[in-house]
C-alpha cells in the first residue's frame, strides 16, 4: 500500500501532503509532508504537542486549568481514505488526521470523539445522516479596514454577475474534491454567500465542512479576497451561521417521516429531535462556540434564538423543512451551529443528545406555528418556549453542568475544551464587536 501510494503521488506531482486536524479552539491546523521524506510518515504520521489541545483562538501557549502542558506527544496520523489533491494549490495535497497517543486514539481526539459517537449510534441500530450549510462572506481589504465585496441584496443576481468567476472556481473544487453542490445564492449580508453541498454519512459529513473551509478561503485569496466564515462581522448586516441538516436513519430507512404520510414525525425521530432540544444550551458552547457567535444568535434574525421546533419555522431552533414529495419530513435543521465550531464536537455531541432523547423517550412537544420572538413571556412559558444562552459563558455553564454530554465527551477531553471556551471567554467577553472582529475573521 505505501509503495502504491508514493507511486499514485509521483503520478499526481504532489509534493507537500497536509496533515489536518481541528483543535479546541476550533481552527484548522496542518503539518505538511514532503513527498522525499514522506515514506517516513505514511504509517505512523507527524508529531504534535499534546498541548496543542489546550490552545485558545488569541495565542499559541496552552491555557490553565485544560490539564495539558509541555509535556507530552501525540502523533498526527493520516486517514488516507480521506486523501485529496487540492484543486487549488498544485503539488499539494490534503489528508485529515487522527490523534494517535501510545499507539491507541487519543482520548482529546475530536474526529475519534465523532467516530465513538457514530460507533455508539449504530450499536443501537442507527445511522446519522447530515450536511453543513455555511454562509460566509467575501471582503476586500481597504484603507479603512474590511468592507463587503459588494453592497447586493439577497439572492441578487448582480451578486451572481460580481461574483461569478470566485463561486464558479470554489464549486468545482468542491466537486473535484468529491463534495456535491446543491444550490448557491447570495445572501442577505452585502458580500454575503450560501453553498450548499449534500448529505452524506456523519464522519465524512465533518470531514467535508473541513475541507469546505479551506477551499472557499484559499480560492477567495487567489482573487485577492478574504472569505470569512465568523458568525458576526458587520454590527448591522446579516450574520452567517452553519446550519446543520440531520436525518436519522435505521436498515436503509430514514425514520423522519411517520408511517401515514401526513407531515408528521415518527415517535422515534421525534425523541431524537427532543434530545437535542433538552442538551441545546449545553450543545451551544461546541455549536456557537465563539463569544461573537451569540451576537450573530438574536431573535427576529433566523438564527434559532428560542429553545423550540417548528414545520417551516425560521425563527425555531429546530426547523422543519416540508417536502413537496411523499414521505415528508426527510430531514431536519439546527440553526443553532456557525462555522467557529470544530465540526466533529458538534455533530458528534448532538447524535450524544439525540440518543438520550430516545434512550428517555423525552417528549418533542407541540411545533411553533409562530415566531417565538413576536410572544410575551408568559406566552411562551405556556407553550414550553424558552430563550437560549445569549453568551458564550452562559453556554459553558450549561455545558458543565450537563453530564450526558461530558460524560459523552469524557473527562480529559470535556477538561480541556471548557478550559479553552472559558480562556476565550475570560479574553473577549468585555470586547468591542470591532476589536473582536479584528482578532477573529482571518482565524475562521
Amino acid at each position: 500500500m505505501d509503495r502504491q501510494l508514493l507511486q499514485n503521488l509521483d503520478e499526481l506531482g504532489i509534493r507537500f501532503v497536509r496533515f489536518l486536524w481541528c483543535d479546541n479552539a476550533n481552527i484548522i491546523r496542518a503539518k505538511a509532508v514532503h513527498r522525499v521524506s514522506l515514506s517516513d510518515y505514511i504509517k505512523h504520521g507527524v508529531g504534535i504537542s499534546a498541548a496543542q489541545q489546550a490552545i485558545p483562538v488569541m495565542y499559541d501557549a496552552p491555557v490553565p486549568g485544560s490539564g495539558l502542558g509541555p509535556v507530552g506527544e501525540v502523533r498526527l496520523v493520516p486517514d488516507w481514505n480521506t486523501f485529496i489533491p487540492l484543486p487549488y494549490a498544485p503539488r499539494h495535497a490534503r489528508v485529515m488526521g487522527d490523534l494517535i497517543k501510545d499507539g491507541q486514539p487519543w482520548n482529546l481526539c475530536p474526529r475519534q470523539f465523532l467516530k465513538t459517537m457514530i460507533a455508539e449510534a449504530e450499536s443501537e441500530g442507527f445511522e446519522v445522516i447530515a450536511a453543513f450549510e455555511n454562509e460566509f462572506y467575501l471582503l476586500q481589504q481597504t484603507s479603512e479596514g474590511i468592507a463587503p465585496a459588494d453592497q447586493t441584496v439577497f439572492a441578487s443576481t448582480l451578486a451572481m454577475d460580481l461574483h461569478r468567476s470566485v463561486i464558479d472556481e470554489i464549486a468545482e473544487a468542491l466537486l473535484e474534491q468529491g463534495m456535491f453542490v446543491e444550490q448557491y445564492y447570495p445572501e442577505s449580508g452585502p458580500g454575503q454567500q450560501e453553498i450548499s453541498i449534500l448529505y452524506t454519512h456523519a464522519l465524512p459529513a465533518a470531514d467535508q465542512q473541513i475541507a469546505f473551509r479551506e477551499t472557499v478561503r484559499a480560492i477567495a485569496l487567489q482573487h485577492h479576497l478574504k472569505a470569512s466564515f465568523l458568525p458576526k462581522i458587520f454590527a448591522d448586516q446579516a450574520g452567517s451561521g452553519c446550519h446543520l441538516h440531520l436525518s436519522l436513519w435505521q436498515a436503509g430507512e430514514n425514520l423522519l417521516p411517520n408511517l401515514q404520510g401526513d407531515g408528521g414525525i415518527s415517535p422515534v425521530a421525534s425523541h431524537f429531535m427532543a434530545g437535542i432540544l433538552h442538551h441545546l444550551p449545553a450543545l451551544m458552547a461546541l455549536t456557537t462556540p465563539s463569544p461573537n457567535s451569540y451576537r450573530r444568535i438574536r431573535p427576529h434574525c433566523w438564527s434559532g434564538a428560542f429553545r423550540c421546533w417548528g414545520m417551516d419555522n425560521r425563527e425555531a431552533a429546530l426547523r422543519v423543512p416540508s417536502n413537496p414529495e411523499f414521505l415528508s419530513p426527510t430531514h431536519f435543521e439546527l440553526k443553532t451551529v456557525d462555522a467557529t465550531a470544530n465540526p466533529y464536537l458538534a455533530l458528534g455531541t448532538i447524535i450524544a443528545a439525540g440518543l438520550d432523547g430516545i434512550r428517555t423517550s423525552l417528549e418533542l412537544g407541540e411545533s411553533v406555528t409562530v415566531d417565538p420572538g413576536n410572544l410575551s413571556e408568559a406566552e411562551r412559558t405556556a407553550l414550553g418556549i424558552e430563550p437560549l444562552p445569549t453568551n458564550l459563558g452562559e453556554s459553558i455553564k450549561q455545558l458543565s453542568r450537563d453530564q450526558v454530554i461530558l460524560e459523552a465527551l469524557g473527562t480529559e477531553l470535556a477538561q480541556a475544551y471548557l478550559a479553552v471556551r472559558q480562556a476565550e471567554w475570560e479574553a473577549m467577553q468585555d470586547l468591542e464587536l470591532e476589536e473582536e472582529v479584528k482578532l477573529l475573521w482571518e482565524r475562521y
